[in-house]
Parts: structure tokens; sequence; C-alpha cells
């Protein structure tokens, strides 16, 4: 058992009547709203994944509309939209091109064009529902549907859902992943973000049949608000063919499942942020809070870099009890902008948040190998013939309890049996490449995908036995100390764009964020309070492994031992984008 918060809220005040659940209450909300005016279009766009079903048994029929419209009738065919897409889509099963396109693209011009007059000769109250509703008309009352992805991807894992504009519920999870992730992603939120700036509410279809709604207002204060506090995002759990016991029993996890391999407790891109107006708790995608509060959030110098992306993750991989993790490379830069569309590669790090005695780190290749040697026998464990001798080609370092290891892409890597690592690296996190699975299948009793072509192209061979020594292991420097405090820089290595600092202390110590977002996890300690010297924002309490975020705009701010821990000495890790 533990006081990990799996469910981590923000409380908006001073908004309590904007927020509504169930059908009902939605629909006499929306209807209040819409009895202003004789003549009105009211629009109720929706992000990929959302049940429409829900939508026209629950919530149309009681809106009382002349004229009842779904965009998707619009859309142009799955013929049409493989041959739009086929370039970003590939060949392969996890890796894509990021796309450009824009939502109108992927509609039939005349057929919108026909929906559009349909609409402009309606009298009373006409409804434009679907993914790219407002296409058709800008609404007189603006919905938006919203829907977090780690729901969508459970939609998909349970063959409800398909990619958007197909039926290919049956196809393979790693092929629509990739479909969603290269490109309905992205196309969405581009045409979601000028809508959430202007929407007249917004609607949380995340739990089925069990809808809330808020309104525009409330729901903008409410980012505006979570960009100057500290705050925590939904973390997801997820099982994999090598995961662990740890996160289980620690984080209080289903006991039945088979183990949990990670937990993306700061991945923006990917988590939940949950709100809560009253009674009402809203969830949203946490990129929502990306999207609209880019300046607060992550500050100028970070924003005018990476744009309205969170470029920092936080996550969990566990092997305690569990396996190897597969041994892996990730791209540079060049190679994933060329190849992907990315403008930034995953750089990382392991730190060692616990470890069983005997734990180690695969990183980096051996002194005096040849390079060409080691491709070939990865390619003879890829065709069966043999299994890869790691032993041979790569170093292996013990790993123990608060340990670092950087990883700067190019660098050949994995964490062995027996750790609870900490991930902190930059977003991009699909970019893996495997070049040896320990000759194992997936928990679906597929082969997982190993990228041998890609990988022997970006590993960095110059990485070996004494750099990785000299650069990767435990680098750490002394920084500053104080009065029951010391701070120390672990990393990242310089090819890295973000700076982690390392702070034990048993006393209130001071940070501030310099006008960048941080990102922190109490890896030592209980029990941590999180204040403002100018009392900015209310008090805010992090438990033992929990991740963090501090917005840029917050400034300066103290944490101190709090409850039970008061009186020890405790740990944090925050990590920024160095400028």
């Amino acid at each position: 058992m533990t006081a990990y918060d799996k469910y981590p809220e923000v409380s908006v005040q001073g908004y309590d009547d904007h927020a509504w659940q169930g059908w009902d209450a939605l629909a006499t909300a929306l209807n209040a709203h819409l009895r202003q005016q004789p003549k009105t279009v009211l629009v109720i766009d929706c992000y990929p994944g959302v049940r429409l079903q829900e939508l026209e048994q629950h919530l149309l029929p009681a809106l009382g509309a002349k004229q009842i419209v779904n965009v998707e009738a619009a859309r142009q065919d799955e013929q049409a939209l493989h041959q739009l897409l086929a370039r970003n889509l590939t060949d392969d099963r996890v890796f894509g091109v990021l796309s450009c396109h824009q939502l109108e693209e992927f509609f039939d011009a005349q057929k919108l064009s026909a929906l559009r007059e349909n609409v402009a000769q309606a009298e009373g109250l006409s409804v434009i529902y679907g993914s790219g509703a407002a296409l058709v008309h800008p609404g007189d009352v603006l919905v938006y549907a919203d829907l977090a992805r780690w729901e969508i991807q459970q939609r998909m894992r349970s063959s409800e859902l398909g990619n958007w504009g197909v039926e290919n519920q049956s196809e393979d999870i790693l092929r629509r992943y990739k479909r969603a992730f290269f490109i309905e992603w992205r196309v969405f939120d581009r045409h979601k973000t000028p809508l959430l700036k202007r929407a007249d509410f917004l609607l949380d279809s995340n739990l089925q049949n069990a809808p809330a709604m808020v309104s525009g207002e409330a729901f903008r204060a409410g980012l505006a608000h979570t960009s100057r506090r500290p705050f925590r995002v939904v973390p997801f759990f997820d099982p994999g063919v090598w995961g662990g016991q740890w996160m289980k029993k620690r984080f209080d996890l289903d006991p039945s499942a088979p183990n949990y391999a990670w937990c993306f407790d700061c991945v923006p891109e990917e988590n939940s942020l949950l709100m809560r107006f009253g009674k009402v708790r809203i969830e949203i995608p946490s990129q929502d809070l990306v999207l609209l509060q880019p300046h607060a959030l992550l500050g100028d110098k970070v924003h005018a870099r990476f744009g309205a992306e969170f470029p920092i993750r936080f996550d969990f991989l566990d092997t305690m009890g569990g396996q190897n993790l597969s041994f892996q490379v990730h791209p540079l830069t060049e190679y994933i902008q060329q190849h992907f569309g990315m403008h930034y590669t995953q750089d990382e790090s392991y730190y060692i948040l616990d470890a069983e005695p005997g734990a180690t780190v695969y990183l980096g290749t051996k002194t005096g190998i040849q390079p060409q040697e080691m491709i070939d026998n990865l390619a003879c464990a890829q065709r069966g013939e043999s299994p890869f001798d790691d032993q041979r080609f790569v170093n292996q370092f013990p790993a123990r309890k608060h340990d670092h290891f950087l990883i700067p892409a190019g660098t050949v890597h994995c964490s062995g049996s027996g750790t609870l690592v900490l991930e902190i690296s930059a977003t991009p996190y699909i970019f893996t490449f495997k070049l040896w699975d320990w000759g194992r299948v997936g928990l679906d009793g597929l082969p997982r995908p190993v990228h041998l072509q890609h990988g022997k192209d970006v590993i960095d061979w110059q990485r070996d036995t004494a750099w990785v020594e000299e650069h990767l292991v435990n680098h750490f420097e002394p920084v500053s100390a104080g009065d029951g405090w010391q701070e120390e820089r672990t990393g990242l290595h310089e090819r890295e764009f973000i700076e982690t600092r390392r702070h034990w202390f048993n006393k209130a110590v001071t940070h501030h964020t310099h006008g960048g977002v941080n990102v922190l996890n109490l890896v030592e300690g209980a029990q941590a309070r999180v204040d403002s010297p100018d009392g900015a924002f209310e008090p805010f309490i992090v438990h033992y492994a929990e991740t963090f975020i501090i917005p840029a705009a917050v400034g300066e701010y103290r944490i101190a031992p709090y409850g039970e821990s008061v009186g020890q000495t405790l740990a944090t890790m925050k990590a920024w984008v160095r400028g």
C-alpha cells in the first residue's frame, strides 16, 4: 500500500455552477443556452474516438432540432484516405512519418459544400455533430467533445475502435496506433486548438454513458489556474512481457494483473488532466493545457524552441521480478528529422529508484569490438539462428538505488531485470529501435518488432567502455549547499537538452523556474510540501515516487519535508530544458 495518488485533481474555484454530469443535465444546460435566439446552429465537434452513438441516442433527441447533420457523411472514403496518407503510413508496423495535413483534406469538397448550403438555408435549430463538424459552420453555439489518448488506446485494444474513417478494428494494434500517432492526433490537435479557445462548452466523453460538461469559460479558467501552480497529470500503467511487480505492490495496483512494465507518470501528450468544478470532475487530455497555455506552462524560451509541445518525459520501467528490457537504441537528431519528420529525438537517462542485488544496466559497446561483427550477430539472432552474444559486445554496469545512467541518442542500452527505473527523457517516446528482444514474443503472442535496419545506422560506436564510464555513469557534480540541503548536477550529457539536478534536504529548500518549466519526482522520502514564498498558490503535497510539474509562470517555490518525513532527509530529481 502507498499514498501514491493515481487520480490527482486540480480544484478550480468559483465555477461550481458551470459544470454538469449526465445526459439529462447536459441537455438541460444546452437547451437553456439555445433558447436565447430563434435561429441557431449548434456544432458538436468531436475528437476521433468519441462514441457518436451516445450523442445520437441520449443527447440529440433531447434538443428539438429541425435538422441534424453528421459531418462524417462528407468524409472521403477509405480508398481516398489511404491514397492521401500512404506516404505517412509507410509499410512498417510501428513507424510512420508525421503528418502536416489539414483536416479539410480528409473531406469531399463537394459534399462539404452541400452540407454548408443545407445548414445556411435551414430554419430553427440545426445541429451538426461529428469529427470536423466546425468545418460546416463555426457554430452559434460550439461544443467540443474531447477524449484522452489513453482512453482511445483502450478502445482500440478492445477492438471497439479503428482508425478514423477506416473500418480496421481487427487490424494489428501497432498499425492502428501508428496511424493515430503519426496522423490523426496531429491533424485533430491542429483542428481543435482554435476551437477550444472559443468553445462555449467542453464535453468530457471518457466514461461510457457517464458524460460531464463544463462551460468554455470555466474550462479555460481552469487551464489558466493550472498553468500557475504545481500539478500532476493522471498516471497510467501498462503490462509488458518484461514487466515487474514493484509498482503493483507500492502503488496498490490490480493484483490480478500479470505485471506492470510501464507507468507514464508525466507524458502530457498521452496523460489526462483532472479538473474539479464543485461536484463535477472533468477529464481532459493534458495536451489541452499545452495547446492553450504554452507560455505560462513552458516559458517563452521553451515554447520558442519546441512550440506547443511538452518536451520532458518522466516514466517508470519496472523489471523488479521481471525480465530485461529489449536491447535498443534511439535515433540521432538528423535521422529522426529526415526519416520521420520529428524535429528532436529521444535522448534519455535511467535514474535507479530501486534495485535488487545484482541488478545491471546494459550501456554502450565493449572496447575493441568490431561493429560489423556485432551487427552480423544481431542479424543472426533476428533470424532465430542463435541468441545475441550480449556478453561479448555490450557493457553491463551494476545498478544500485540512486545511480544515474545517461543515454544520449545513438547509445545502445537497456535495463536488466531487477530494477525500478525512473526514465527521464525527451518526449518522442515511440522512437525506440529494438535491436534484440531476447528471443521472446509480446503479450499478444506475436514477435515484437525489431528494427535492426534502422538501428544499425544510428549506433555511435565511439561510446565504448571507457567513454561510457567517463561520461555516462554516475556523473555527479556538487553544485551548491546550504543549511539542511545540498544540490548535485547529475546530467544529462552535453548532447542532451535536458538538465537534471538532485537535491537532498531535511529543511525547506528554495527553487526557481527561471522562466522554464520544471519537472520533479520525489525519489526519497514519504512526503514533501511545495509552497510559494509569497502565497501565490495553495501548498501542494507530493508523495514518494510522484512526478509533479512546476509551470514556468510559478517562478520561485519551496520544497520541504512534510508529515511523517519531517526531520528526515529527502531527495528530489528535477529536470528542465537548458537555455
